[in-house]
């Protein structure tokens, strides 16, 4: 299967101030495949060390002595390791801090060999105390498969190729065949494994079972990793779907239970965060660069990492969404608005929305790109009539919306509709 990261990847390999690199990402994204695979192709070997699998690491990393280092890394792995023709691979680096700490030191002290780690679930450790090599490290954050990705998967290269062209008459003569793999991927989603399987026609059973294992999977790191905080983390966990059906996606705290405050889950909701499970969508009060300066940060929605999970998570029949004509709006647009939010977060662009204190209006997200504040509205069908958007911009008639929908595109002078399988092209505006 093919990730778009990869480019990523081949540039910090051939960069002249290249640091030792951290691959980000939540368990079972595909973080190893991918550094074994680009491994593979671009170096002459590979030395891997997993250390959730090596017991006696301390023999390892006895002391921070690189030449010492190299030689037992090559030992361990049973590799010869050579200056720009190796790459070294540290997995599930979180279990063993000293592993993290020798970044540092291959950065001063050996900057010509090539080392990645992967961790997934870094970003919990760092805030249990362990320390980060701050400006000695790279940082690449790898995510579920894109819609985009699917299509690769599926043999579709053709219709990529059509969306990054920009070419909107003959993409929008194709929107039917579109719509049909939108469709597909709002089931399946983008978890690599279950990608996959849905390629080699393994059938929608197999599917769902794979997406329920790795849900469980999930569960299974709240109980090991989350020490006193288990319960709260799995009520916010199962919340964040029902919240996301409603017509307001807030999250709002009174509908997990009466009385219940953002004080008693807020450490909760950060360790999803911190695990890649969740992503939070800050309200703003104004479309002003930079968007974090006018943040509210005990106001957000809350989404998971994958449009084919949370299908899961609620049980939605897979007729609903393959076949049915209302599979776009079913369960009020949550699976349409969960899409288009993880296909974003992908673009490495701030990301919020807005709601005003003292009228209705509200607009699903607003995004920051290099050029431009962008206001984003989200439909799930072709009926695209809101008087939230079009009064936003009277508001702020300085800004160009977006629309995303099951229209074709249309460019009007006040806002752009995008098909909603052309949601990346959002970064080229």
């Amino acid at each position: 299967m093919k990730r778009l990261i990869y480019n990523d990847l081949k540039k910090w390999k051939q960069s002249p101030t290249r640091k030792p690199l951290i691959l980000n990402g939540a368990r079972q994204v595909g973080k190893t495949w991918l550094l074994k695979e680009f491994g593979k192709n671009e170096y002459k070997n590979v030395a891997y060390i997993n250390c959730e699998r090596v017991k006696n690491l301390d023999e390892i990393f006895v002391d921070f002595n690189i030449s010492r280092l190299l030689i037992a890394l090559s030992a361990y792995s049973n590799v010869d390791i050579k200056k720009e023709e190796t790459l070294i691979i540290i997995d599930e680096i979180q279990e063993y801090p000293r592993a993290l700490t020798s970044l540092k030191y291959f950065c001063e002290d050996a900057p010509q060999y090539h080392i990645a780690v992967a961790g997934s679930l870094l970003g919990i450790s760092l805030h249990k105390g362990i320390s980060f090599p701050v400006g000695k490290v790279e940082s690449i954050t790898l995510y579920p498969m894109t819609f985009e990705e699917f299509l690769m998967a599926m043999g579709k290269e053709k219709l990529v190729e059509l969306i990054n062209s920009g070419d909107w008459q003959v993409i929008n003569s194709l929107s039917s065949s579109y719509i049909d793999l939108l469709r597909q991927y709002y089931f399946v989603g983008g978890m690599p494994e279950v990608v996959k399987a849905f390629a080699n026609d393994e059938g929608l059973l197999e599917i769902r079972k794979i997406q329920n294992q790795i849900l469980s999977d999930y569960r299974n790191d709240f109980s090991k990793h989350s020490g006193n905080d288990i319960a709260k983390i799995n009520v916010i966990w199962d919340n964040i779907p029902r919240q996301l059906a409603k017509e307001n996606r807030k999250f709002t705290f009174a509908d997990i239970r009466k009385g219940a405050r953002a004080t008693d889950y807020e450490t909760a909701i950060q360790w999803l965060i911190d695990a890649g499970l969740v992503y939070k969508i800050n309200r703003t009060t104004e479309p002003k660069f930079p968007l974090k300066f006018y943040v509210e940060q005990h106001i957000f929605k809350l989404f998971i990492l994958d449009v084919g999970l949370l299908g899961a998570m609620m049980e939605a029949p897979a007729a609903k969404i393959l076949i049915a004509n209302n599979a776009f709006t079913e369960y009020k647009g949550a699976f349409t608005e969960q899409f288009v939010l993880t296909e974003m977060m992908t673009l490495g662009i701030p990301i919020t929305y807005y709601a005003a204190n003292n009228s209705r209006i509200e607009v699903d997200f607003v995004v920051q790109t290099e050029n431009r504040i962008i206001p984003v509205e989200v439909k799930a069908e072709e009926n695209v009539r809101s008087k939230s958007l079009r009064t936003f911009i009277d508001k702020y008639p300085q800004l160009k919306a977006v629309r995303f929908s099951m229209k074709p595109y249309i460019n009007q002078e006040w806002m752009e509709n995008l098909p909603l399988y052309a949601v990346k092209n959002i970064k080229l505006l």
